[in-house]
């Protein structure tokens, strides 16, 4: 079914094959070339739209596939792996066990390391490029020159043109305060890191949002603001508890800071969560399941980043490249810090 343009025929694309099956470019790749789990009548519609407007994958796509190539280069500025580790998870899980090699390569924040990495990369003929940031700010994007496609992931490139997949870190902020409402509290506050971060400032806009439709006001008066770390949940904490001694809940900007807080308050004799509930953010189970009461914390879905990653970095192969920066959901997970027992 090749349609034609301006007096030219266009070929068939993987995306056409998508649209008429009903599924998307990543499940259409994984049906035609058998891989990932597809289910067989998923695998059926789309072998037949295929063969109905004759599509015919392109060279570089099937070799790919087909493994002649097989790897994928990875560049994080993560040194110590709590970000990259789940993405790079999420990934392999996608490109699937033993069809695509990845090599991951910590740039440390250096930009010399980083292109001695990107021009080893693109030594070993890779095929794409998952590019992880640090943190959620803006990083400069590597270019629209390179040879392969690239998917920014975690931090968002400062091009447009680039496609990038953050975390949805205003709605991460609108779940926690949802949560801590739901449970009955009114006078709540929120200690979080470096008002510098955008994820940190993402993050104090949906709980003041959500706040203010519910008619409460953040406990004094706004976010309050200072670093990522256990010592500075406990100052705060016993700040706040001082200046607002009625406070009954706190949102902290990570799990640090929210361990910070309940050290705090054990140590005042305040009950959490009868008294005070407390949650924080991120989900790093090593906090959170090891907190005097385990914590409830939102989490930023990781793994899911590293498979969008993924499977928009094999559409970008088989010629279907996107644009733009795109947030994905994060999920609450509620544990004994704020679920008051029935």
């Amino acid at each position: 079914m090749d349609e034609v343009d301006e007096g030219r025929v266009r070929n068939p694309t993987l995306k056409d094959v998508a649209a008429l099956s009903g599924v998307s470019i990543a499940t259409a790749s994984k049906a035609l070339n058998n891989r990932g789990q597809v289910h067989p009548d998923t695998r059926t519609r789309v072998l037949e739209a295929a063969h109905r407007i004759k599509f015919r994958p392109n060279p570089m796509a099937q070799g790919l596939l087909a493994g002649q190539t097989g790897t994928v280069g990875m560049l994080t500025d993560d040194l110590i792996g709590r970000f990259s580790i789940p993405i790079l998870t999420g990934a392999e899980d996608a490109f699937g066990t033993g069809r695509m090699s990845v090599f991951l390569c910590d740039a440390r924040g250096d930009s010399i390391r980083l292109q001695y990495h990107l021009q080893a990369l693109l030594g070993r003929r890779v095929d794409g490029l998952i590019v992880l940031g640090a943190n959620t700010d803006p990083r400069r994007s590597l270019g629209r020159d390179l040879p392969v496609p690239v998917v920014y992931v975690y931090g968002p490139s400062d091009d447009p043109r680039d496609l990038s997949l953050v975390p949805d870190n205003v709605g991460a902020g609108v779940l926690a305060a949802q949560h801590l409402i739901s449970t009955g509290r009114r006078r709540i506050a929120h200690i979080t890191g470096e008002r510098g971060y955008v994820a940190a400032r993402d993050r104090a806009a949906g709980i003041s949002e959500t706040l203010l439709a519910a008619g409460l006001d953040l406990v004094a008066g706004d976010a309050v603001y200072g670093s990522w770390s256990e010592s500075w949940g406990r100052t705060a904490t016993l700040a706040l508890l001082d200046q607002h001694p009625d406070l009954d809940g706190i949102i902290c900007g990570n799990d640090q800071i929210a361990r910070g807080a309940l050290d705090i308050l054990r140590e005042k004799g305040i009950r959490v969560p009868v008294d005070v509930a407390v949650m924080g953010f991120d989900n790093w189970e090593t906090l959170t399941t090891e907190s005097r009461p385990q914590l409830t914390s939102v989490d930023m879905n990781l793994e899911e980043l590293g498979r969008q990653a993924a499977q928009r970095l094999f559409a970008a192969m088989d010629g279907d490249e996107q644009s733009g920066i795109e947030s994905l959901p994060c999920r609450l997970v509620v544990r004994a810090s704020t679920a008051l027992e029935s």
